[in-house]
Formats: C-alpha cells, sequence, structure tokens
C-alpha cells in the first residue's frame, strides 16, 4: 500500500495532469474489482463518509445553539474508519475507539440519533446515558468500549481485551461453561488513537507486552500531523510512528492513504487476514487530514496556513472521494449530490429528534457509581467461618489460603503481577529442587500451582501495564486479581486506577465494568524500609468515588474481606499492611472456603466506655496497647477496627460515642489530609451532640520516612503516641 507522508502534506507540489489523475483512478478501480468491491460497496462508503461529516456540521450547530455543551469532529479521518468498519465485526471483535472514530461507530451500527443524543447529554445516548462528552464512543450492543477521555490508557486496556479472549477460548475448548461469555477464535481487538498518543508511554507498554505474547492487537493509528497544535515532527522519530517502530520485534505494520476508502479497504481486508489466522498484533498507520480545528476549543488557523488547509482540502475524503466516485464514472454527479442531500434531510431530522429528548431524571446522577446489582456492604456477603485448626496461621498465610482457594473454584479468576508466580518458565514447575518465587512477601507463593495453565503468571516491571490489562480483562467477565508489588510504586497506575477502573461502569451508566482486586503491600515500620517501601496513603483511593477500599488489621479479616473482594462486583483496592504479614498477635485458625465480611462493618476489638479509638492498620494493636495502659490508670478504651475505608462503617463510631463520648482517630498515614479528617468531620456533621470534647488524631508527622531506625520511629506514629493522645482526651 502507498503511504502519504504527512510531510507532503505540507509541501506545495504542481497539480496532477488529467493524464496523471487518470491513471490514478483507473488503479483505484483495478483495486477495487480485486477487493470485490461493488458499485453498491463503493456507494454506501461514501454514505457512511456523508453521514459521519453531517453528524460533525450538526454538533457544531447545535453547540452554537447551546444544545450541545462539546464537540470535537472527525473529519478527515473518515476514510479509513469507514473502510475499517466494513471489514471487521461488530459484537464478534472489541472495539476502544478514540475521539475521531465516528465513522467507524457509525458502520458498525450506532445511528446519528445516538450520537446526537451524547451530544446534548440526554435519554437516546446508548454510549453513556448521559454522563459522557460527544464522541467518546460506546455501545454494549456491538462491543464498542466505552472510552474515556484519558489518552493512550485505551491501550493496555486493549491488550487485557485479547489475552482475556484468548483465556476464555482456552476453557471453552477445556469444556468449561463460560456461563454467558463470548470468545472467538479469530477475533480481533480493534483499539486506536490519533499520532500525537503514540507519545504516551502506555502505547509502548501495550505494544510491548502484545508482542511477546503475540496478541491479536490492531493498533490503528490515525496520523492527521498533529496533536492540537504540535506537529508529529516534534514528537515522533523519524516524523512516523511506522518508521520508529519498523524494526520492532513481533509487530507487523501496514500503511495506507486513509483519505482513500479504497485503498484503505484493500489495507484493512489484508490485516483482517492475517490477524485472523496469524493472531499476532498488527499497526496499521492511516495518513488522515484535519479539515477542522481540533476541537470548537481550538482555532488552527493561529497555527497553520491557510495555503496548507487548502491544500489539505483536495485530499479530505469528502471532497476527494466523491469526486474520484464521478470522475471514474462510478457516480453521476447528481447521484452523488442526491446522496449528500439525503444524509444532510436524515442527520437534521435525527438532530432535532435528539434535541427533544428529555435528559435523564436528576434521581439517577449517582446511579452506577458502584454496583446496583450486589452491595458489597449487604448480609450477602456475611458468612460464619468454619474455623479448624490452631490459631497459628499469620496474615500472609491466611491471604494466600484464601488466594488457592478462590483460584481454585473459580477459572474466571487471573492472577498477576511482578514476581507473583512461581514460576515464568512452566517446565520448572516440575523441578522438585526448585521453591519458585510466589511474591516477594511469598503471599502468592504456590497459587499458580492450584491454578489452571494461563491462570497464575508474572507481568513485566510495570505498574499501570498490570493495571490496563486487568480493566481490559475484567470488561469480558474475567476476575483479575493482582498485584501491584509495593504501594510506594503505585503511582504510574494511577491513571488507570483513577480515571479508568473506578468510572468505567459510571461512564457507560452500567453497561460496562471492571470488578477486579487490586492487593497492595502497603506501609512502614519495617527497618530499612525508608522513603520508597513506607509509604501509606489510602486516603489517595478512599477519595475516589467508584472504588472499595479494605485495610485489614489481622489474619482472620484479612480472608474474610479478600473473599469477599474477589467475590464481589465492584473494584476494590486491598491494602495489605507488610508489617502484619507474619506478626504473632494477628494470627488465626484455618477459616475456612467460604468466610466473607461485608464491607463497611468495623470489628470492636475492645470494648469500652470512657473514649473511643477508631484504627486500622498497624495502628489497631498500638491503640490495643494504649488502651491497656490507660486501664491501668482507671480508664475503659473501647477500640475500634474500621477493616475497610470504602466504606467504612459510620454506624459503629456513633453507637461506641452514645458510650464513650470521646473520639481519637489513628492512622499510620500523615496527619495533614489524611482519612481521619475526613471521619472527623462525618462525626461533626452527624453526632456533633455526642462528644463532650474535641476529636483528636494520632497520625505520622508530614514528612516522608527516614531510613534511620530513630528518625523512622520519631516519624510514624507509635504506642506511646496513642498513650499520649488518649490521656489527653480522657481528662479533658
Amino acid at each position: 500500500m502507498l503511504e502519504k507522508n504527512v510531510a507532503d502534506k505540507k509541501t506545495s507540489k504542481r497539480a496532477p495532469s488529467k493524464k496523471e489523475v487518470n491513471v490514478v483512478y483507473e488503479n483505484k478501480l483495478k483495486l477495487a474489482k480485486k477487493c470485490g468491491l461493488k458499485k453498491e460497496d463503493l456507494v454506501s462508503m461514501l454514505r457512511n463518509v456523508f453521514v459521519s461529516r453531517k453528524i460533525d456540521d450538526a454538533e457544531i450547530q447545535m453547540r452554537k445553539q447551546s444544545k450541545a455543551f462539546f464537540q470535537i469532529s472527525s473529519a478527515g479521518h473518515e476514510g479509513i474508519l469507514t473502510a475499517a468498519a466494513k471489514v471487521l465485526k461488530p459484537k464478534h471483535d472489541w472495539f476502544i475507539p478514540y475521539y475521531r472514530d465516528r465513522a467507524l461507530c457509525l458502520g458498525l451500527g450506532v445511528t446519528p440519533y445516538e450520537m446526537l443524543c451524547q451530544a446534548n447529554g440526554n435519554e437516546g445516548d446508548a454510549a453513556s446515558h448521559g454522563r459522557q462528552m460527544p464522541a467518546h464512543w460506546g455501545h454494549i450492543d456491538y462491543n464498542i468500549v466505552s472510552k474515556s477521555s484519558c489518552t493512550g490508557t485505551q491501550f493496555l486496556q486493549g491488550v487485557g481485551l485479547a489475552e482475556g479472549g484468548r483465556y476464555l477460548s482456552q476453557l471453552k475448548a477445556e469444556g468449561v461453561d463460560l456461563e454467558g461469555r463470548e470468545a472467538f477464535d479469530d477475533e480481533i481487538i480493534y483499539v486506536s488513537s490519533g499520532d500525537g498518543t503514540t507519545s504516551q508511554g502506555e502505547f509502548w507498554e501495550s505494544i510491548t507486552t502484545a508482542c511477546v505474547n503475540n496478541l491479536p492487537v490492531l493498533y490503528m493509528i490515525e496520523d492527521n500531523g498533529y496533536a492540537i497544535s504540535v506537529p508529529t515532527n516534534v514528537q515522533t522519530p523519524g516524523e512516523s510512528i511506522s518508521k520508529a517502530l519498523a524494526n520492532f520485534p513481533g509487530l507487523k505494520i501496514y500503511k495506507c492513504d486513509g483519505n482513500c476508502p479504497v485503498e484503505s479497504y484493500a489495507t484493512m481486508q489484508e490485516v483482517a487476514k492475517y490477524m485472523r489466522s496469524k493472531r499476532g498484533p498488527v499497526l496499521v498507520h492511516a495518513t488522515v487530514t484535519r479539515p477542522y480545528s481540533h476541537s470548537l476549543s481550538d482555532d488552527q488557523t493561529m497555527y497553520r496556513t491557510a495555503k496548507e488547509l487548502e491544500e489539505e482540502k483536495v485530499l479530505d475524503v469528502f471532497n476527494s472521494y466523491p469526486k474520484f466516485l464521478v470522475e471514474s464514472g462510478v457516480l453521476k454527479q447528481d447521484e452523488a449530490d442526491s446522496l449528500l442531500d439525503d444524509v444532510s434531510k436524515e442527520v437534521k431530522e435525527a438532530m432535532q429528534k435528539a434535541i427533544n429528548t428529555p435528559w435523564p431524571d436528576v434521581s439517577t446522577a449517582t446511579d452506577h457509581v458502584y454496583s446496583m446489582d450486589s452491595d458489597i456492604s449487604s448480609s450477602e456477603f456475611e458468612t460464619e467461618a468454619e474455623l479448624t485448626g490452631k490459631d497459628d496461621i499469620p496474615m500472609a498465610g491466611s491471604i494466600n489460603q484464601t488466594l488457592k482457594s478462590e483460584i481454585k473454584n473459580n477459572p474466571f479468576i487471573m492472577m498477576f503481577g511482578e514476581d507473583v508466580a512461581d514460576f515464568s518458565e512452566l517446565e520448572k514447575l516440575d523441578d522438585p529442587n526448585l521453591k519458585g518465587k510466589g511474591g516477594v512477601f511469598k503471599v502468592s507463593s504456590g497459587c499458580q500451582r492450584v491454578g489452571r495453565e494461563n491462570q497464575v503468571f508474572n507481568s513485566p516491571l510495570a505498574e499501570a501495564n498490570i493495571i490496563g490489562r486487568s480493566i481490559g480483562m475484567a470488561l469480558r467477565g474475567i476476575k483479575p486479581v493482582v498485584e501491584i508489588q509495593f504501594f510506594d510504586y503505585i503511582w504510574t497506575a494511577y491513571m488507570q486506577l483513577k480515571n479508568e477502573m473506578a468510572t468505567t461502569r459510571y461512564r457507560s451508566g452500567g453497561d460496562f465494568k471492571n470488578p477486579m482486586v487490586v492487593r497492595v503491600p502497603i506501609g512502614g515500620y519495617l527497618r530499612g524500609g525508608s522513603i520508597y517501601h513506607s509509604q501509606c496513603g489510602e486516603s489517595l483511593f478512599t477519595h475516589i468515588p467508584g472504588i472499595r477500599v479494605a485495610f485489614p488489621s489481622n489474619a482472620k479479616d484479612a480472608a474474610g474481606l479478600l473473599r469477599t473482594a474477589i467475590r464481589s462486583d465492584d473494584p476494590v483496592m486491598f491494602l495489605e499492611h507488610k508489617h502484619l504479614y507474619y506478626q504473632g498477635y494477628n494470627r488465626t485458625a484455618d477459616t475456612g472456603e467460604n468466610y466473607m465480611i461485608p464491607f463497611g462493618k468495623a470489628r470492636v476489638v475492645r470494648e469500652g466506655t470512657d473514649a473511643t479509638v477508631f484504627c486500622w492498620g498497624a495502628l489497631v494493636q498500638k491503640s490495643v496497647e494504649a488502651a491497656k495502659t490507660l486501664e491501668k490508670e482507671g480508664y475503659s478504651v473501647e477500640v475500634i477496627d474500621a477493616r475497610t475505608l470504602a466504606p467504612f462503617d459510620m454506624e459503629a463510631i456513633k453507637t461506641s460515642l452514645a458510650k464513650t463520648n470521646r473520639l481519637l482517630i489513628a492512622h499510620e498515614e500523615t496527619k495533614t489530609s489524611g482519612f481521619a479528617g475526613e471521619i472527623a468531620a462525618c462525626v461533626n456533621e452527624q453526632c456533633f451532640e455526642s462528644l463532650d470534647a474535641p476529636i483528636l488524631r494520632v497520625a505520622a508527622k508530614d514528612s516522608h520516612v527516614a531510613y534511620c531506625p530513630a528518625l523512622e520511629d520519631d516519624l510514624l506514629p507509635q504506642v506511646e503516641d496513642v498513650t499520649l493522645a488518649l490521656r489527653k482526651l480522657v481528662q479533658y
């Protein structure tokens, strides 16, 4: 296929002669015939181009009338996308299209009315049900996954979709009932972006993982030469992503003129044939135009010359494709004009209908933040432990037992992370001289051995990679249970966690979801941890709607809460304090295979009447020790273990305050903006009259954790700190 280099579009050339144009048209007709394209196919592609452009224009009109509140066009990209839609299969393949992919979604089945309803944010918006901006595609009926506004996050999710499909096909071949999940041996995962987004690191992480694992991910890069105002040559080596990746092992690259639907169709035919048989990743580098500005918030005439924009008009598929069809004799001019008139009328009617469609009822504004099918705080997740054996299982061991049990009993769990598997080389599983890794804290040791092939495995050293892939898997009904090796390094995954995992259900109006469990070793009190192995920052996740947060302090609770997290329908951050993994005071007997604890149900560790300590994690035991000291001084202190923070048990606090009238909140996170502040605010709002003293807090000092043991002890809250605060509280 021919490549139309971006640089060519910016260089003035002499106009081609009539003879040269005829040769080009003749070659295109030959290519169309070779691909099996008949007149009706060529005309249907023209219709799709026209519809896409006219919806752009309708949205712009709606924006001027304050009937739409944002607009970003797909203009110039319609050629390659129309061709892609004609080759790929809705409800068979999977799609994470970016905001320019209107023509693709139209070709897959989304209607103009549905798109214009999204522009207005009303009930007819099938993509997000009034929750997402226009051009953020999604449609449950066609496997079009709801897209966020983030650039680049989609690529790792595409890898996860492919891995999930491959694993489901494996289970199907093994005779496992997929329980309504679907997977096809020849499916393609389509994921797209503009040239600018290829600068994002997650694009490269995704390409790497897809190539290493030979996954059927189709990377559609629509190169219009600009990332808003930044030209390709500023950010891409060789001014071309296909050149930059030319020698990337395992990746097959196709280049085409995305302005030409015929050439694009021929390319996509070849791509689909290769991918449905070879199953490996492909990058399609399609050169397109951008006749409209980046969005209505942008004015490209401020940084692009009038001459450059005039030259692009010639290449623009909206102009060049009907010109080709007419001048090559496929269509008469009046037929092309009539088609455009019909499309314009159709889109105008759809726009009027969309404008008249009501907005969702405001009572639904918070629907689908969390699961509306299963309440993680309900009695559905309350079962008794069937205790057997001695109380000698440490917290790490109880988590390990729970993971093994759930993996063994649920074939749809996929567990991975850095070093979590016993071996990456499966042949070593049978070597009696090798114990295997099983996690840096041995928490996942042996999980690979009890699971099915490909159920437990190691990931690259890349946190966003772990979470992004998990999101893609969860979209297909897989239950990812993954590990971030240290909380201190979770931040490269924060975009995926906050803007993707937490929002998928909400932004799709409940059509898509990603219930998954993210296990994270957290906290300090381990000598030598220093700044980057001692961090505690749970409030950065309790602050995010859509995420559940657990923070167990002992082995029994860890087992019950983890099983609830795995069996629930919400995404869960499961925070495991490293210092508590192997302590002697928080051990348990075997809890059995069905023990669960509802989220939002605190545990009264020690009853009292003079003051309440509400705490979690490592501060639970420290608070117990402080309460014992106060008991010797004649005071009765109640200690409550929160167990979960999102949600947290406000009723338990109210009940306790009715007895004690004094509250201390203790946690390991730094004091300023720590979660204690949120709890204190809730207590102030809801039970101020129950207080006989100010609410006090014990927390880490507002500093990073130092390496020197003496400095660490001073910075992190100790038993003595809790004791002093309690003494002040009871004596107030």
